[in-house]
């Protein structure tokens, strides 16, 4: 039964080689790229840098206040502090 799998492995691991070279060393592709598609790959690379710009904001923060806790930064120590009070005449 070990011998069948390793074969079928291979027999898959074969073709996948053979339809990636296929894929990759093509010599010539004709192709109509409609205006459409202009777009498209504008809406995707816009949503990827929009989301990167939140995953880095959200975990840099992450990051950033773990960093300060062991290194001992504190961001507030030469800060000036309003008291809370209220004055009412």
């Amino acid at each position: 039964m070990k011998k069948f799998t390793k074969t079928v492995k291979a027999v898959f691991f074969a073709c996948f080689l053979f339809f990636d070279f296929m894929l990759l060393f093509g010599l010539n592709g004709q192709a109509y790229i409609d205006p459409s598609v202009i777009t498209y790959l504008i809406q995707i690379v816009s949503g990827v840098i929009i989301s990167l710009g939140a995953f880095f904001g959200v975990y840099g923060r992450r990051v950033k206040k773990v960093l300060s806790k062991k290194l001992g930064i504190n961001e507030n120590a030469h800060k000036e502090v309003e008291s809370d009070d209220v004055k009412i005449w």
